[in-house]
């Protein structure tokens, strides 16, 4: 059986699918072959291990209907056709769990660098802009038992609300499909209505799957509906909100700051506007980006792959 792996993984996990008998097909490099070239890989191997979000789309499924397994090496699964891989009979598996807290620090990093506006602030001193003591230059605002909404009170939102009820002392609030008990419990993290969450949360910080109902779900009538004090992240997918009217609403002061690790497209262009303002700090989607979390998601995906291999179902199988 052969492997094609699209993209460079950390050394010890190519070790150890390489000694588990596999043909191993590798590309060793940090860039994503062009899509004819991704595709003829594909054709002549057994097993995808997708490092990133090449677009799997119907298109790829059905010229890649020789194989048998695909692993990617994400939790979010928005760039996969699940229906077309499973008419051509491929199972998929995704990367759960393993990066739930590295993740949650990123939200939690942004939720500080925005209220402190330290991005543009040490924009600032790079800039040799800082010249001289101001009072009331470019204040921050404190967060410190304020209120923190959570949009999807998943295992980053909950890893998110841990963080920052210890930190902080911020009451919980939050909003999802159905109700997450342990959340209640263990923070006490109450549940709202979306409308509520958008007009209490001082902190609104968005952990959601991109799907139908959830992308674009905060536009310009969900952040006229904010305080015009409060800060919105999102680490979740860039298509979750609008990016104009976030721009917009920046700029209309209805609210009062952004933090990103995801934009609407991705990579941002430099000349956004949102780079310009002082009020927002934006990441290029490092929210699984550490050594340690990196290797356990390629350790995952290797996995759940060796279990085909093995004639087994996949652990982690999505779809």
């Amino acid at each position: 059986m052969k492997i094609y792996i699209s993209r460079k993984i950390p050394s010890e996990v190519l070790l150890h699918i390489g000694q588990s008998g596999l043909e191993v097909h590798y590309n060793d490099s940090e860039t994503l072959p062009e899509r004819s070239v991704f595709i003829r890989n594909c054709q002549q191997a057994d097993l995808l291990l997708n490092v990133g979000m090449a677009q799997l789309d119907a298109g790829f499924m059905e010229a890649c209907s020789n194989l048998k397994g695909i692993a990617l090496t994400s939790v979010g699964y928005d760039h996969v056709d699940l229906e077309a891989a499973a008419r051509n009979g491929i199972p998929v598996s995704n990367t759960p769990g393993v990066l739930s807290r590295t993740t949650a620090e990123t939200a939690f990093l942004l939720m500080l660098a925005t209220s402190r506006k330290a991005f543009f602030r040490a924009g600032e001193v790079q800039r040799g802009e800082w010249k001289k003591f101001g009072f009331l230059h470019e204040l921050g605002i404190e967060i410190s038992g304020k209120t923190l909404g959570i949009f999807g009170l998943g295992r980053i939102g909950i890893e998110m609300a841990r963080m920052s009820r210890a930190a902080f002392g911020m009451d919980i609030i939050y909003h999802n499909r159905s109700r997450n008990l342990q959340g209640e419990k263990e923070l006490r993290a109450v549940y709202v209505s979306f409308e509520e969450l958008l007009e209490r949360s001082d902190v609104l910080s968005v952990h959601t799957n991109l799907t139908p109902e959830t992308r674009y779900m905060f536009n310009r009538n969900s952040f006229a509906r904010m305080k015009p004090t409060a800060i919105f992240i999102n680490t979740a997918r860039g298509k979750v909100h609008r990016e104009p009217d976030l721009i917009r609403a920046l700029k209309d002061g209805l609210i009062w700051g952004a933090g990103l690790d995801v934009t609407d497209p991705e990579p941002m262009q430099p000349d956004n506007p949102l780079l310009q303002m002082p009020n927002v700090c934006v990441l290029p989607h490092i929210g699984s980006a550490t050594i340690e979390t990196r290797t356990a998601m390629a350790q995952m995906a290797a996995d759940n792959l060796l279990a085909v291999y093995r004639g087994e179902k996949m652990p982690q199988e999505v779809g």
